[in-house]
């Protein structure tokens, strides 16, 4: 039986990153490192929400080891999953799972949260101020929340913001043909906590701030070798602050 996954036969990724014809990530694929470090902060006896757990498209559409590191369930005390999408209750792969309500409002009690995950998600909050208030409000002291998300000022991020909303389906269609995301996995954006300063603005001084910028693999390449390397060449000799991607990491006091 072949171990190279469904990517290595039809991806430009596994010609830049050999690794990725044996396994289901490379050395400097984000979702990697990001799950890594989130995982480093887990105990058995963690609380986890998944902040815009959805139906579990990000655990249905992996495989291998990336499958099982993005993926809570039986690794901490409980693992939870909001999203402002009823399809929430579907996820499989929660504990419990709760629809946020209209005004960001998550159903969980005062500081009952060790660690708080959000992958893909903080480009699409219309108001910060309210999401940050429901954060810290059911963060246990000490608690992290962890997210990953483009940076407003990398090539994703701003090629976002430039297209319409209406059209972003359809061009996630032919510029991540690979990614594995169904058109109603693609949603609105709106890029207002984006940056390191949005997010040292969002949460205070009630937070320690370890957030960082990343590069990591090209997206939006249309499966083509010579975009892909051209993006990687772009990102070499852009300065950080127009990373590809943003990693938030604060734990609350």
């Amino acid at each position: 039986m072949s171990s190279v996954t469904p990517l290595a036969n039809h991806s430009v990724i596994p010609r830049i990153y050999p690794e990725r014809r044996i396994g289901s990530f490379s050395r400097a694929e984000g979702r990697f490192l990001f799950y890594s470090l989130v995982a480093d902060l887990l105990t058995p006896d963690s609380v986890v929400l998944d902040y815009g757990a959805g139906r579990g498209a990000q655990i249905e559409n992996s495989s291998g080891y990336m499958s099982r590191l993005i993926n809570f369930s039986g690794r901490c005390k409980r693992y939870i999953g909001v999203d402002p999408d009823p399809v929430v209750k579907q996820n499989p792969y929660l504990d419990e799972a709760h629809v946020l309500g209209a005004d960001g409002t998550i159903p969980l009690p005062d500081a009952s949260v060790d660690v708080i995950v959000a992958y893909a998600v903080l480009e699409h909050v219309a108001d910060p101020d309210s999401a940050v208030r429901e954060i810290r409000r059911v963060l246990k002291p000490g608690g992290w929340f962890c997210a990953w998300t483009p940076n407003r000022n990398g090539y994703v991020g701003l090629a976002a913001r430039l297209v319409p909303n209406r059209f972003h389906a359809s061009i996630v269609k032919v510029a991540e043909p690979t990614g594995g995301r169904a058109e109603k996995d693609v949603f609105p954006v709106c890029y207002r906590m984006n940056t390191r300063r949005a997010i040292r603005t969002a949460f205070g001084r009630d937070f320690d701030d370890y957030s960082f910028y990343y590069n990591g693999t090209p997206s939006y390449h249309f499966n083509r070798l010579f975009l892909a390397r051209f993006w990687m060449a772009v990102m070499a000799v852009l300065p950080m602050a127009m990373a590809k991607s943003l990693f938030v990491f604060v734990r609350k006091h």
